[in-house]
Protein backbone atom coordinates (compact mmCIF):
# COMPACT_ATOMS: atom_id res chain seq x y z
CA UNK A 1 0.00 0.00 0.00
CA UNK A 2 1.10 3.56 -0.60
CA UNK A 3 1.36 6.98 1.10
CA UNK A 4 -1.41 8.63 1.23
CA UNK A 5 -1.50 13.10 1.45
CA UNK A 6 -4.97 14.12 3.09
CA UNK A 7 -6.13 17.69 3.36
CA UNK A 8 -7.28 18.20 7.35
CA UNK A 9 -10.85 18.79 7.56
CA UNK A 10 -10.40 20.98 10.72
CA UNK A 11 -7.16 23.17 9.73
CA UNK A 12 -7.32 22.42 5.77
CA UNK A 13 -3.66 21.40 5.58
CA UNK A 14 -1.75 18.45 3.95
CA UNK A 15 -1.27 15.84 6.17
CA UNK A 16 0.35 11.85 5.03
CA UNK A 17 -1.14 8.74 6.32
CA UNK A 18 2.10 5.97 5.61
CA UNK A 19 1.97 2.75 4.26
CA UNK A 20 2.71 0.92 8.15
CA UNK A 21 -0.32 3.24 9.64
CA UNK A 22 -2.53 1.64 6.88
CA UNK A 23 -1.76 -1.47 8.47
CA UNK A 24 -2.30 -0.49 11.85
CA UNK A 25 -5.80 0.97 11.26
CA UNK A 26 -6.75 -2.10 9.40
CA UNK A 27 -5.26 -4.14 12.35
CA UNK A 28 -8.03 -2.56 15.12
CA UNK A 29 -10.36 -2.62 12.45
CA UNK A 30 -10.59 1.35 11.98
CA UNK A 31 -10.78 3.43 9.12
CA UNK A 32 -8.28 6.75 8.13
CA UNK A 33 -8.87 9.51 9.83
CA UNK A 34 -9.89 12.49 8.52
CA UNK A 35 -7.74 14.72 10.96
CA UNK A 36 -3.84 15.62 10.51
CA UNK A 37 -1.76 14.17 13.81
CA UNK A 38 -2.20 17.77 15.31
CA UNK A 39 -5.52 18.43 15.71
CA UNK A 40 -6.08 15.07 16.71
CA UNK A 41 -4.09 15.37 19.91
CA UNK A 42 -5.38 18.65 20.50
CA UNK A 43 -8.90 17.31 19.95
CA UNK A 44 -8.19 14.70 22.81
CA UNK A 45 -6.82 17.06 24.79
CA UNK A 46 -9.57 18.95 25.32
CA UNK A 47 -10.63 16.18 27.37
CA UNK A 48 -8.08 16.19 30.13
CA UNK A 49 -8.15 19.23 32.49
CA UNK A 50 -5.57 18.92 35.00
CA UNK A 51 -5.08 21.84 36.66
CA UNK A 52 -8.38 23.96 37.10
CA UNK A 53 -9.97 22.94 40.48
CA UNK A 54 -13.21 24.02 41.82
CA UNK A 55 -14.96 23.92 45.19
CA UNK A 56 -18.64 22.40 44.25
CA UNK A 57 -20.95 19.70 45.73
CA UNK A 58 -20.90 16.11 44.95
CA UNK A 59 -24.36 15.60 43.67
CA UNK A 60 -24.54 11.94 45.43
CA UNK A 61 -23.53 12.96 49.11
CA UNK A 62 -24.16 16.87 48.43
CA UNK A 63 -20.68 17.34 50.04
CA UNK A 64 -18.36 20.38 49.36
CA UNK A 65 -15.37 18.73 47.71
CA UNK A 66 -12.29 20.18 45.11
CA UNK A 67 -13.35 18.44 42.13
CA UNK A 68 -12.39 19.72 38.27
CA UNK A 69 -15.45 20.62 37.06
CA UNK A 70 -17.32 24.53 37.61
CA UNK A 71 -20.08 24.05 39.72
CA UNK A 72 -22.42 25.53 36.50
CA UNK A 73 -21.00 23.36 34.13
CA UNK A 74 -23.71 20.34 33.28
CA UNK A 75 -23.94 16.92 34.30
CA UNK A 76 -23.38 14.71 37.22
CA UNK A 77 -20.38 15.00 38.57
CA UNK A 78 -19.37 12.25 42.04
CA UNK A 79 -16.50 12.99 44.20
CA UNK A 80 -14.34 9.83 44.09
CA UNK A 81 -15.99 7.99 47.10
CA UNK A 82 -18.68 8.60 45.68
CA UNK A 83 -18.15 7.31 42.40
CA UNK A 84 -16.43 4.35 43.49
CA UNK A 85 -19.33 2.95 46.09
CA UNK A 86 -22.21 0.70 45.23
CA UNK A 87 -24.68 3.34 46.24
CA UNK A 88 -25.68 3.79 41.92
CA UNK A 89 -26.28 1.56 39.20
CA UNK A 90 -24.90 2.71 36.17
CA UNK A 91 -27.09 0.58 34.02
CA UNK A 92 -30.07 2.40 35.55
CA UNK A 93 -29.07 5.09 32.50
CA UNK A 94 -29.14 2.84 30.11
CA UNK A 95 -31.04 3.20 26.21
CA UNK A 96 -31.66 1.53 23.22
CA UNK A 97 -29.82 2.74 20.57
CA UNK A 98 -31.60 5.06 18.03
CA UNK A 99 -31.00 4.28 14.31
CA UNK A 100 -32.67 7.29 13.18
CA UNK A 101 -30.08 9.74 15.29
CA UNK A 102 -26.32 10.58 15.42
CA UNK A 103 -24.55 8.34 17.34
CA UNK A 104 -22.76 11.45 18.96
CA UNK A 105 -26.24 13.13 19.83
CA UNK A 106 -27.32 9.74 21.83
CA UNK A 107 -23.95 9.60 23.66
CA UNK A 108 -24.26 13.64 24.33
CA UNK A 109 -27.75 12.45 25.98
CA UNK A 110 -25.99 9.73 27.88
CA UNK A 111 -23.24 12.10 28.76
CA UNK A 112 -26.07 14.69 30.63
CA UNK A 113 -27.36 12.04 32.50
CA UNK A 114 -24.83 9.08 33.72
CA UNK A 115 -22.40 10.37 37.19
CA UNK A 116 -18.63 11.03 35.91
CA UNK A 117 -16.39 11.24 38.61
CA UNK A 118 -15.13 14.31 39.80
CA UNK A 119 -11.39 14.01 40.68
CA UNK A 120 -9.07 11.56 39.59
CA UNK A 121 -7.31 9.89 42.55
CA UNK A 122 -6.23 6.38 42.54
CA UNK A 123 -4.59 4.19 46.05
CA UNK A 124 -4.22 5.94 48.97
CA UNK A 125 -4.19 9.88 49.07
CA UNK A 126 -3.70 11.50 52.37
CA UNK A 127 -3.72 15.01 52.71
CA UNK A 128 -3.99 15.66 49.44
CA UNK A 129 -6.93 17.16 48.25
CA UNK A 130 -5.61 19.54 45.98
CA UNK A 131 -4.74 17.01 43.12
CA UNK A 132 -5.95 15.90 40.73
CA UNK A 133 -4.85 12.81 38.08
CA UNK A 134 -2.82 11.13 40.81
CA UNK A 135 -2.22 8.01 43.20
CA UNK A 136 -0.54 7.60 46.60
CA UNK A 137 -0.12 10.84 47.41
CA UNK A 138 1.16 12.19 51.08
CA UNK A 139 0.85 15.76 51.93
CA UNK A 140 0.74 17.22 48.57
CA UNK A 141 -0.25 20.54 47.48
CA UNK A 142 -1.45 21.89 43.93
CA UNK A 143 0.26 18.99 42.09
CA UNK A 144 -0.71 17.04 38.63
CA UNK A 145 -0.14 13.89 36.74
CA UNK A 146 1.68 12.48 40.26
CA UNK A 147 2.40 8.85 41.11
CA UNK A 148 3.87 8.64 45.10
CA UNK A 149 4.56 12.30 45.76
CA UNK A 150 5.57 13.47 49.41
CA UNK A 151 5.66 16.54 50.85
CA UNK A 152 5.55 17.99 47.37
CA UNK A 153 3.79 21.39 46.21
CA UNK A 154 2.78 23.26 42.53
CA UNK A 155 3.94 21.53 39.96
CA UNK A 156 3.68 17.74 37.31
CA UNK A 157 4.97 14.83 37.31
CA UNK A 158 6.55 14.64 41.24
CA UNK A 159 6.84 10.63 40.32
CA UNK A 160 8.71 8.75 43.07
CA UNK A 161 9.68 11.75 44.49
CA UNK A 162 9.94 13.81 47.74
CA UNK A 163 10.16 17.18 48.99
CA UNK A 164 10.00 19.07 45.47
CA UNK A 165 8.57 22.02 44.37
CA UNK A 166 7.58 24.03 41.40
CA UNK A 167 9.14 21.48 38.94
CA UNK A 168 8.07 19.56 35.67
CA UNK A 169 8.53 16.26 35.92
CA UNK A 170 11.19 14.97 38.76
CA UNK A 171 11.35 11.25 38.54
CA UNK A 172 13.16 9.97 41.65
CA UNK A 173 13.91 13.00 43.34
CA UNK A 174 14.38 14.87 46.37
CA UNK A 175 14.31 18.55 47.61
CA UNK A 176 14.53 19.78 43.94
CA UNK A 177 13.51 23.41 42.85
CA UNK A 178 12.38 24.41 39.47
CA UNK A 179 13.47 21.34 37.52
CA UNK A 180 12.24 19.99 34.29
CA UNK A 181 12.72 16.46 33.49
CA UNK A 182 15.18 15.53 35.78
CA UNK A 183 15.96 12.09 36.94
CA UNK A 184 17.36 10.72 40.49
CA UNK A 185 18.39 13.98 41.62
CA UNK A 186 18.80 15.63 45.08
CA UNK A 187 18.85 18.77 46.17
CA UNK A 188 19.05 20.37 42.53
CA UNK A 189 17.63 23.89 41.95
CA UNK A 190 17.12 26.11 38.55
CA UNK A 191 18.16 22.66 36.14
CA UNK A 192 16.15 20.74 33.50
CA UNK A 193 17.24 17.59 31.67
CA UNK A 194 19.87 16.32 34.32
CA UNK A 195 20.33 12.89 35.77
CA UNK A 196 21.71 11.80 39.10
CA UNK A 197 22.81 15.48 39.72
CA UNK A 198 22.91 16.56 43.42
CA UNK A 199 23.40 19.88 45.10
CA UNK A 200 23.52 21.91 42.28
CA UNK A 201 22.41 25.09 40.76
CA UNK A 202 21.48 25.82 37.18
CA UNK A 203 22.54 22.89 35.22
CA UNK A 204 21.39 21.68 31.92
CA UNK A 205 21.77 17.94 29.77
CA UNK A 206 23.76 17.10 33.05
CA UNK A 207 24.67 13.88 34.09
CA UNK A 208 26.00 12.53 37.35
CA UNK A 209 27.36 15.39 38.74
CA UNK A 210 27.98 16.91 42.24
CA UNK A 211 28.38 20.30 43.60
CA UNK A 212 27.94 22.19 40.01
CA UNK A 213 26.96 25.25 39.07
CA UNK A 214 26.14 27.32 36.27
CA UNK A 215 26.84 23.85 33.78
CA UNK A 216 26.03 22.26 30.67
CA UNK A 217 26.78 18.95 29.23
CA UNK A 218 28.68 17.63 32.00
CA UNK A 219 29.53 14.52 32.77
CA UNK A 220 30.82 12.86 35.91
CA UNK A 221 31.82 16.37 37.19
CA UNK A 222 32.43 17.94 40.72
CA UNK A 223 32.79 21.66 41.81
CA UNK A 224 32.73 23.78 38.57
CA UNK A 225 31.20 27.00 37.73
CA UNK A 226 29.78 27.53 34.32
CA UNK A 227 31.95 24.49 33.05
CA UNK A 228 35.38 25.51 34.41
CA UNK A 229 36.68 23.14 37.15
CA UNK A 230 37.35 24.54 40.61
CA UNK A 231 38.85 23.02 43.74
CA UNK A 232 36.43 22.00 46.31
CA UNK A 233 38.06 24.66 48.49
CA UNK A 234 37.65 27.50 45.94
CA UNK A 235 34.29 26.12 44.76
CA UNK A 236 32.74 26.66 48.20
CA UNK A 237 34.18 30.28 48.66
CA UNK A 238 32.88 31.30 45.08
CA UNK A 239 28.99 29.92 45.71
CA UNK A 240 29.61 31.49 48.66
CA UNK A 241 29.78 34.82 47.23
CA UNK A 242 26.64 34.30 45.64
CA UNK A 243 24.01 35.28 47.94
CA UNK A 244 21.49 33.18 46.80
CA UNK A 245 18.59 33.98 48.64
CA UNK A 246 18.05 36.73 47.29
CA UNK A 247 15.35 37.26 44.11
CA UNK A 248 17.55 39.90 42.57
CA UNK A 249 20.79 38.04 42.57
CA UNK A 250 18.79 34.89 40.95
CA UNK A 251 17.59 37.03 38.38
CA UNK A 252 21.19 38.01 37.19
CA UNK A 253 22.31 34.52 37.40
CA UNK A 254 19.43 33.01 35.41
CA UNK A 255 20.07 35.50 32.64
CA UNK A 256 23.83 34.31 32.57
CA UNK A 257 23.04 30.55 32.87
CA UNK A 258 20.78 31.34 29.86
CA UNK A 259 23.50 33.01 27.63
CA UNK A 260 25.87 30.18 29.03
CA UNK A 261 23.31 27.39 27.94
CA UNK A 262 23.25 29.43 24.23
CA UNK A 263 26.71 28.76 23.66
CA UNK A 264 26.93 25.10 23.96
CA UNK A 265 25.35 22.31 21.50
CA UNK A 266 22.53 20.37 22.46
CA UNK A 267 21.08 16.83 21.26
CA UNK A 268 18.47 16.42 18.83
CA UNK A 269 16.45 14.73 21.00
CA UNK A 270 16.09 13.65 24.80
CA UNK A 271 16.75 9.76 24.71
CA UNK A 272 18.62 6.95 26.51
CA UNK A 273 18.74 3.05 25.61
CA UNK A 274 16.18 3.57 22.63
CA UNK A 275 16.11 2.58 18.84
CA UNK A 276 14.54 3.97 15.80
CA UNK A 277 13.26 6.73 17.37
CA UNK A 278 11.95 10.19 16.62
CA UNK A 279 9.80 12.94 19.26
CA UNK A 280 11.62 14.06 22.49
CA UNK A 281 12.34 12.87 26.04
CA UNK A 282 12.13 8.95 24.94
CA UNK A 283 13.48 6.37 27.05
CA UNK A 284 14.09 2.54 26.73
CA UNK A 285 11.90 2.55 23.23
CA UNK A 286 11.89 1.40 20.50
CA UNK A 287 9.99 1.97 16.76
CA UNK A 288 8.64 4.97 17.97
CA UNK A 289 7.32 7.72 15.42
CA UNK A 290 6.56 11.52 16.72
CA UNK A 291 6.88 10.27 20.67
CA UNK A 292 6.92 12.66 23.22
CA UNK A 293 7.58 11.46 26.97
CA UNK A 294 7.58 7.46 26.56
CA UNK A 295 8.62 5.11 28.26
CA UNK A 296 9.22 1.29 27.44
CA UNK A 297 7.02 1.67 24.53
CA UNK A 298 7.27 -0.50 21.67
CA UNK A 299 5.65 0.22 18.17
CA UNK A 300 4.22 3.23 18.34
CA UNK A 301 3.36 6.65 17.02
CA UNK A 302 2.01 10.09 17.77
CA UNK A 303 2.31 9.73 21.60
CA UNK A 304 2.60 12.07 24.33
CA UNK A 305 3.33 10.83 27.86
CA UNK A 306 2.76 6.95 27.34
CA UNK A 307 4.69 4.21 29.68
CA UNK A 308 4.58 0.59 28.86
CA UNK A 309 2.55 0.02 25.74
CA UNK A 310 2.99 -1.87 22.40
CA UNK A 311 1.37 -1.55 19.16
CA UNK A 312 -0.26 2.06 19.91
CA UNK A 313 -1.15 5.12 17.89
CA UNK A 314 -2.57 8.65 18.48
CA UNK A 315 -2.49 8.24 22.68
CA UNK A 316 -1.88 10.70 25.18
CA UNK A 317 -1.73 9.72 28.80
CA UNK A 318 -1.21 6.61 30.42
CA UNK A 319 -0.14 3.08 29.01
CA UNK A 320 1.04 0.27 31.60
CA UNK A 321 1.18 -3.05 30.28
CA UNK A 322 -1.76 -2.01 27.24
CA UNK A 323 -1.42 -2.69 23.75
CA UNK A 324 -3.68 -2.00 20.50
CA UNK A 325 -5.05 1.08 21.59
CA UNK A 326 -5.50 4.44 19.39
CA UNK A 327 -7.47 8.09 19.72
CA UNK A 328 -7.27 7.34 23.30
CA UNK A 329 -6.61 9.57 26.42
CA UNK A 330 -6.48 9.63 30.33
CA UNK A 331 -6.48 5.42 29.76
CA UNK A 332 -4.24 2.99 31.09
CA UNK A 333 -3.52 -0.51 33.11
CA UNK A 334 -3.59 -3.62 30.91
CA UNK A 335 -5.72 -1.80 28.09
CA UNK A 336 -6.35 -3.72 24.92
CA UNK A 337 -8.16 -3.40 21.69
CA UNK A 338 -9.67 0.35 23.07
CA UNK A 339 -10.19 3.08 20.50
CA UNK A 340 -11.80 6.74 20.88
CA UNK A 341 -12.16 6.66 24.94
CA UNK A 342 -11.43 8.31 27.58
CA UNK A 343 -10.32 7.66 31.22
CA UNK A 344 -11.02 4.16 31.14
CA UNK A 345 -8.18 2.07 32.91
CA UNK A 346 -7.91 -2.11 34.48
CA UNK A 347 -8.03 -4.35 31.75
CA UNK A 348 -10.29 -2.98 29.63
CA UNK A 349 -10.92 -4.96 26.36
CA UNK A 350 -12.30 -4.39 23.04
CA UNK A 351 -14.17 -1.26 23.69
CA UNK A 352 -15.45 1.91 21.42
CA UNK A 353 -16.46 5.59 22.16
CA UNK A 354 -16.51 4.88 25.92
CA UNK A 355 -15.41 6.71 29.19
CA UNK A 356 -14.92 6.10 32.98
CA UNK A 357 -15.38 2.43 32.22
CA UNK A 358 -13.37 -0.14 34.64
CA UNK A 359 -12.44 -4.16 34.43
CA UNK A 360 -15.00 -4.28 31.26
CA UNK A 361 -15.04 -5.62 28.22
CA UNK A 362 -17.24 -4.95 24.49
CA UNK A 363 -18.12 -2.01 25.33
CA UNK A 364 -20.10 0.88 22.69
CA UNK A 365 -20.71 3.84 23.74
CA UNK A 366 -20.61 3.29 28.03
CA UNK A 367 -19.99 5.85 30.77
CA UNK A 368 -19.28 4.35 34.09
CA UNK A 369 -19.72 0.73 33.77
CA UNK A 370 -17.68 -1.36 36.26
CA UNK A 371 -17.40 -5.36 35.96
CA UNK A 372 -19.59 -5.19 32.77
CA UNK A 373 -19.70 -6.61 28.90
CA UNK A 374 -21.56 -6.81 25.71
CA UNK A 375 -23.22 -3.08 26.74
CA UNK A 376 -24.30 -0.36 24.35
CA UNK A 377 -25.17 3.24 25.89
CA UNK A 378 -25.23 1.50 29.63
CA UNK A 379 -27.76 -1.40 28.10
CA UNK A 380 -26.52 -4.87 28.52
CA UNK A 381 -26.72 -7.54 25.68
CA UNK A 382 -25.93 -10.86 24.74
CA UNK A 383 -22.82 -11.91 23.35
CA UNK A 384 -24.80 -12.67 20.42
CA UNK A 385 -27.11 -10.05 20.78
CA UNK A 386 -23.93 -7.14 20.85
CA UNK A 387 -22.26 -9.01 18.04
CA UNK A 388 -25.17 -8.54 15.93
CA UNK A 389 -25.91 -5.15 16.99
CA UNK A 390 -21.98 -3.79 16.14
CA UNK A 391 -21.59 -3.70 12.59
CA UNK A 392 -25.31 -2.05 12.09
CA UNK A 393 -23.80 0.64 14.90
CA UNK A 394 -20.65 1.41 13.19
CA UNK A 395 -22.53 1.71 9.38
CA UNK A 396 -25.05 4.13 10.81
CA UNK A 397 -21.96 6.02 12.06
CA UNK A 398 -20.71 6.15 8.65
CA UNK A 399 -24.01 6.84 7.32
CA UNK A 400 -24.91 9.49 9.49
CA UNK A 401 -22.43 11.59 10.97
CA UNK A 402 -22.73 13.76 13.26
CA UNK A 403 -22.15 17.79 12.42
CA UNK A 404 -20.78 20.05 15.11
CA UNK A 405 -20.88 24.09 14.72
CA UNK A 406 -18.72 24.73 12.35
CA UNK A 407 -19.74 21.92 9.82
CA UNK A 408 -17.05 19.22 10.91
CA UNK A 409 -18.44 16.07 10.36
CA UNK A 410 -17.54 12.85 12.83
CA UNK A 411 -17.94 9.34 11.27
CA UNK A 412 -16.93 6.50 13.00
CA UNK A 413 -12.99 6.74 13.07
CA UNK A 414 -13.34 10.02 14.84
CA UNK A 415 -12.82 11.35 18.36
CA UNK A 416 -15.45 12.99 20.39
CA UNK A 417 -16.35 16.17 19.00
CA UNK A 418 -14.65 19.10 20.83
CA UNK A 419 -17.55 21.05 21.86
CA UNK A 420 -19.24 17.72 23.83
CA UNK A 421 -16.24 18.31 26.28
CA UNK A 422 -17.53 19.56 29.71
CA UNK A 423 -14.16 21.63 29.79
CA UNK A 424 -13.85 24.67 28.21
CA UNK A 425 -10.40 25.25 26.15
CA UNK A 426 -8.47 26.88 28.78
CA UNK A 427 -9.50 24.68 31.40
CA UNK A 428 -7.62 21.78 29.66
CA UNK A 429 -4.00 20.64 28.63
CA UNK A 430 -4.71 22.05 25.04
CA UNK A 431 -4.24 25.66 26.30
CA UNK A 432 -0.82 24.89 27.55
CA UNK A 433 0.57 22.73 24.88
CA UNK A 434 -1.62 24.91 21.90
CA UNK A 435 -2.18 28.17 23.74
CA UNK A 436 -4.83 29.96 21.77
CA UNK A 437 -6.76 33.81 22.55
CA UNK A 438 -10.06 33.51 23.46
CA UNK A 439 -11.23 35.27 20.39
CA UNK A 440 -9.04 32.41 18.65
CA UNK A 441 -10.73 29.72 21.11
CA UNK A 442 -14.28 30.87 20.18
CA UNK A 443 -13.34 31.02 16.32
CA UNK A 444 -12.24 27.44 16.32
CA UNK A 445 -15.70 26.82 17.54
CA UNK A 446 -14.41 25.83 21.32
CA UNK A 447 -15.73 27.22 24.63
CA UNK A 448 -13.60 29.55 26.80
CA UNK A 449 -13.65 30.03 30.38
CA UNK A 450 -13.56 33.99 31.63
CA UNK A 451 -11.41 34.30 34.88
CA UNK A 452 -13.78 34.44 38.02
CA UNK A 453 -14.85 37.26 40.18
CA UNK A 454 -12.96 37.08 43.13
CA UNK A 455 -13.52 39.04 46.73
CA UNK A 456 -10.12 39.30 47.41
CA UNK A 457 -7.25 42.74 48.35
CA UNK A 458 -4.19 42.09 47.89
CA UNK A 459 -1.93 42.98 51.07
CA UNK A 460 1.61 42.97 49.33
CA UNK A 461 2.80 44.05 46.14
CA UNK A 462 5.59 41.84 44.80
CA UNK A 463 8.26 44.40 44.85
CA UNK A 464 7.29 44.85 48.51
CA UNK A 465 7.85 41.39 49.65
CA UNK A 466 12.06 40.96 51.44
CA UNK A 467 14.55 40.22 48.38
CA UNK A 468 16.23 37.63 50.92
CA UNK A 469 14.64 35.53 52.36
CA UNK A 470 16.23 35.76 55.51
CA UNK A 471 14.14 38.93 56.02
CA UNK A 472 10.78 37.04 55.86
CA UNK A 473 8.97 36.71 58.94
CA UNK A 474 5.63 34.41 59.34
CA UNK A 475 3.68 37.18 58.88
CA UNK A 476 3.86 37.08 54.77
CA UNK A 477 1.81 33.54 55.11
CA UNK A 478 -1.40 36.05 56.13
CA UNK A 479 -0.71 37.64 53.10
CA UNK A 480 -2.70 37.85 50.06
CA UNK A 481 0.72 38.53 47.03
CA UNK A 482 -0.34 40.47 44.33
CA UNK A 483 1.16 38.34 41.32
CA UNK A 484 3.81 40.47 39.16
CA UNK A 485 2.34 39.35 35.96
CA UNK A 486 -1.14 41.18 37.19
CA UNK A 487 -3.50 39.24 35.42
CA UNK A 488 -2.77 40.51 32.56
CA UNK A 489 -0.92 37.60 30.92
CA UNK A 490 -2.16 34.35 29.10
CA UNK A 491 -0.75 31.98 31.66
CA UNK A 492 -4.08 31.53 33.32
CA UNK A 493 -2.75 34.06 36.09
CA UNK A 494 -5.19 34.52 39.17
CA UNK A 495 -3.52 37.46 40.00
CA UNK A 496 -3.32 37.04 43.51
CA UNK A 497 -2.00 34.04 45.96
CA UNK A 498 -0.63 32.87 49.25
CA UNK A 499 2.34 31.45 50.96
CA UNK A 500 1.30 28.25 52.95
CA UNK A 501 3.12 27.01 55.34
CA UNK A 502 4.62 24.12 54.44
CA UNK A 503 5.88 26.06 51.58
CA UNK A 504 7.96 28.83 53.23
CA UNK A 505 9.43 26.14 55.48
CA UNK A 506 11.18 24.56 52.12
CA UNK A 507 12.14 28.23 50.88
CA UNK A 508 14.15 28.52 54.56
CA UNK A 509 15.56 25.10 54.45
CA UNK A 510 16.90 25.81 50.92
CA UNK A 511 17.16 29.71 50.66
CA UNK A 512 15.34 30.30 48.55
CA UNK A 513 13.50 33.76 47.79
CA UNK A 514 9.94 34.35 47.92
CA UNK A 515 8.22 34.30 44.39
CA UNK A 516 6.39 37.03 43.03
CA UNK A 517 4.54 35.15 40.33
CA UNK A 518 1.46 33.13 41.26
CA UNK A 519 1.16 28.94 40.51
CA UNK A 520 -0.34 29.50 37.55
CA UNK A 521 2.24 32.10 36.13
CA UNK A 522 5.48 29.98 37.30
CA UNK A 523 3.63 27.01 35.84
CA UNK A 524 4.14 28.50 32.32
CA UNK A 525 6.96 29.90 32.67
CA UNK A 526 8.46 26.35 33.10
CA UNK A 527 6.52 25.17 30.47
CA UNK A 528 8.65 27.63 28.53
CA UNK A 529 11.42 25.66 28.81
CA UNK A 530 9.90 22.81 26.96
CA UNK A 531 10.41 21.95 23.29
CA UNK A 532 7.16 21.97 21.38
CA UNK A 533 5.28 18.64 20.60
CA UNK A 534 6.30 19.14 16.46
CA UNK A 535 8.92 17.80 14.68
CA UNK A 536 11.34 19.67 11.72
CA UNK A 537 13.59 17.51 9.61
CA UNK A 538 17.12 19.25 10.09
CA UNK A 539 20.91 19.07 9.57
CA UNK A 540 23.07 18.82 12.42
CA UNK A 541 25.12 22.30 13.41
CA UNK A 542 28.49 20.82 13.42
CA UNK A 543 31.19 22.10 10.80
CA UNK A 544 33.89 20.13 11.77
CA UNK A 545 36.04 22.09 14.83
CA UNK A 546 32.78 23.88 16.02
CA UNK A 547 29.76 24.83 15.17
CA UNK A 548 27.81 26.54 12.39
CA UNK A 549 27.73 30.18 14.32
CA UNK A 550 30.93 29.68 15.56
CA UNK A 551 29.74 30.11 19.08
CA UNK A 552 31.39 26.55 19.86
CA UNK A 553 34.79 25.18 19.83
CA UNK A 554 34.27 21.25 19.28
CA UNK A 555 36.63 19.63 22.23
CA UNK A 556 36.90 16.56 20.22
CA UNK A 557 37.22 15.05 16.65
CA UNK A 558 34.11 13.87 14.99
CA UNK A 559 33.76 11.10 12.67
CA UNK A 560 33.45 13.65 9.78
CA UNK A 561 36.70 14.94 10.62
CA UNK A 562 36.94 19.10 9.45
CA UNK A 563 33.89 18.49 7.10
CA UNK A 564 30.03 19.20 8.02
CA UNK A 565 28.55 16.61 9.36
CA UNK A 566 26.34 14.79 6.97
CA UNK A 567 23.73 13.70 9.43
CA UNK A 568 20.16 14.79 8.99
CA UNK A 569 16.91 14.29 11.77
CA UNK A 570 13.70 15.03 13.45
CA UNK A 571 14.00 17.56 16.16
CA UNK A 572 11.37 19.35 17.97
CA UNK A 573 13.87 22.23 17.68
CA UNK A 574 12.96 24.52 14.64
CA UNK A 575 15.19 25.62 12.07
CA UNK A 576 14.92 29.43 12.79
CA UNK A 577 15.52 28.97 16.47
CA UNK A 578 19.44 29.67 17.76
CA UNK A 579 20.31 26.36 19.36
CA UNK A 580 23.27 24.92 18.49
CA UNK A 581 21.91 21.16 17.69
CA UNK A 582 24.12 18.40 16.96
CA UNK A 583 23.43 15.23 15.72
CA UNK A 584 23.61 12.57 18.64
CA UNK A 585 27.52 11.31 17.35
CA UNK A 586 28.54 14.75 17.36
CA UNK A 587 26.38 15.27 20.44
CA UNK A 588 28.13 12.26 22.34
CA UNK A 589 31.51 13.44 21.20
CA UNK A 590 31.28 16.49 22.86
CA UNK A 591 30.20 15.09 26.19
CA UNK A 592 32.01 11.98 26.94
Amino acid sequence: MNSETKICQNCKQQFTIEPDDFSFYEKIKVPAPTWCPECRLVRRMLWRNERSLYKRKCDLCNQDKILMYRPDSQGVVYCRECFLSDSWNPLKFGRDYDFSKSFFDQFADLLRVAPRPGIIQQGNNVNSEYTNRSSDNRNNYLIFNTISGEYCSYGNGFNYSKECMDCYYTQKSERCYECANCFNCFNLLYSKECIACNDSFFLSNCRNCQSCFGCVNLRNKSYCIFNKQFSKEDYQKTIGQFNLGSSIVLDSLMLKFKSETGRHPLPALIEHHSDKVTGNWIEESKNIEYGFQCLKVKDGKYLLHIVEAEGVMDYSFWGVASENVYETINSGRQLSNVAFSNECWDQVINVRYSMNCHNSQNLFGCIGLRNKQYCVLNKEYSKSEYEAMLPKIIESLRQNPYEDGRGRKYYFGDFFPGELSPFAYNETIAQEYFPLTKEETLKTGYRWKDPETKNYTITKKPGELPDNIKDVDDSVLGAVIGCAHEGKCSEQCTAAFKIITQELQFYRKMNLPLPRLCPNCRHYQRLKQRNPLKLWHRKCTCVGSKSENGLYQNTASHFHGTDHCPNEFETSYAPERPEIVYCEQCYQAEVV
